[in-house]
């Protein structure tokens, strides 16, 4: 939590892992917009997109 006393500007820790994560799911189409009708199948097409990163590290 920020607090309202400091002058400076301080990162939340972890924001930057929550952000970038985003990010990554901003260049799967299918994620980028709602269109799924039912959460399971978005839940899923989270699901491909963090295997498909992962594998693309390890390969790297």
């Amino acid at each position: 939590m920020r607090s309202d006393h400091s002058s400076k500007f301080t990162v939340i820790p972890k924001r930057w892992v929550v952000e970038r994560t985003f990010a990554w799911f901003e260049s799967y189409r299918r994620l980028s917009k709602d269109f799924e009708y039912l959460t399971n199948t978005s839940q899923v097409m989270i699901q491909i997109a963090m295997i498909r990163l992962m594998l693309n590290r390890i390969k790297n």
